[in-house]
């Protein structure tokens, strides 16, 4: 097998992306450690079981939104549920797994946290591309989720964080 280099020009792209998605990421977390004392993950958790139909989602499904596997997502719904953040509930249809639930408490350290969250990212990337920029950024993301997700088919299930088997103690 030939290994296939990266040109001159896909290494500055891969290392430009690299640097802005961790110091992206750092300046988040910084953001939301300081206000919360909880990383981005703890944050992004709450703001997807917001949005959801009654405030609710099965474990594997928030799995999937947050793209990471189903032992990570136990532990951080561990830690949001010991604060009151959040609770789990069974799954009425399938015993195996459980449902997390955003709490009145939850709900309103979000709101308490959206603005500054929002004015971080805002400040971080937004204020520094163009609206041409913002909707090409868009489409690389999309087309490099789409490379990993395919149709469902093309996808490997081991491939994908939150299709990757775990241990049975994972309460996903």
């Amino acid at each position: 097998m030939t290994t296939r280099w990266l040109t001159p020009e896909e290494q500055r792209a891969w290392r430009a992306y690299v640097a802005g998605y961790l110091l992206l990421e750092d300046a988040i977390d910084r953001q939301l450690q300081q206000e919360a004392g909880m990383p981005h993950l703890y944050y992004s958790i709450l703001a997807n079981l917001s949005e959801a139909a009654e405030q609710r989602l099965r474990m594997t499904d928030l799995a999937e939104q947050l793209k990471i596997t189903r032992s990570r997502l136990t532990y951080a719904v561990t830690r949001l549920e010991k604060d009151g953040l959040l609770r789990r509930e069974e799954c009425r249809w399938d015993k195996r797994g459980s449902i997390a639930v955003l709490t009145e408490e939850g709900m309103g350290a979000l709101e308490g946290l959206a603005p500054g969250h929002v004015e971080t990212v805002r400040a971080a990337l937004f204020d520094r591309l163009t609206p041409e920029q913002v909707g090409q950024l868009e489409e690389i993301f999309t087309q490099v989720v789409l490379g990993f997700t395919g149709d469902g088919e093309e996808a490997s299930p081991e491939g994908l964080p939150w299709r990757r088997r775990s241990s049975p103690c994972s309460g996903s």
